[in-house]
């Protein structure tokens, strides 16, 4: 089953839309900046990231190593803090600060482990960037990945320095949102243990 298949297997739900608008508050949230940052950075840092994506996915390691290494990329490139945030939704102003460090290195295992797999339905194919365009407080760079045996499809990055760095906070696939996604997968998760966020991060170590 493709990225895309996977991504879209649910169905729009309350959650889910919940979880559409709280991405779009968290793009709300980031700080506004002067914009040190410019369209062509924006696209490098995404060239950089993609290359290595590529590198990983054709270096024949075994899929622990592999993940591994997504994982030191989703370091790199990521934004996890902001990512984490969004994901965690309402219950990230209950958490604190220590719950907040221990979710945010929880959820980037996780996060690197389900789409470094996700990635690894890559192998042989390509993603290329196409362009670079300013949104409010953020960049979109987008992208077309071309896999073997599928139509090509458009993979869009949101790129910002509000963190101090140069750093990508959503990836959208075809429409479907990053941040939207894993804030209705990680409310579910928390909604199964009653909102308790060091229970959830339990499960974060043990998913992906």
């Amino acid at each position: 089953m493709s990225t895309l298949s996977i991504l879209m297997s649910n169905r729009l739900t309350r959650r889910r839309l919940g979880g559409v608008l709280l991405a779009g508050a968290a793009v709300q949230m980031l700080p506004r900046t002067a914009f040190a940052l410019d369209d062509a950075e924006a696209s490098a840092l995404i060239d950089r990231a993609i290359a290595d994506v590529h590198a990983v996915i054709n270096s024949g390691k075994p899929e622990a190593e592999m993940i591994a290494d997504f994982e030191q990329i989703f370091i790199t490139y990521a934004d996890s803090r902001t990512i984490g945030q969004s994901a965690l939704g309402v219950a990230a102003r209950s958490a604190t600060p220590a719950q907040m460090e221990a979710f945010t290195l929880a959820f980037r295992g996780y996060i690197s482990r389900k789409y470094g797999r996700r990635f690894r339905e890559f192998i042989g194919g390509k993603i290329e960037v196409t362009g670079s365009r300013k949104l409010k407080s953020f960049y979109e760079v987008r992208s077309i990945a071309h896999l073997r045996g599928e139509a090509p499809f458009e993979l869009l990055w949101h790129v910002s320095d509000a963190s101090g760095k140069d750093l990508f906070f959503n990836l959208i696939i075809e429409g479907v949102n990053m941040l939207a996604s894993e804030r209705t997968e990680v409310g579910a998760m928390l909604d199964r243990r009653r909102g308790d966020i060091d229970a959830l991060i339990a499960d974060l170590k043990a998913a992906g």
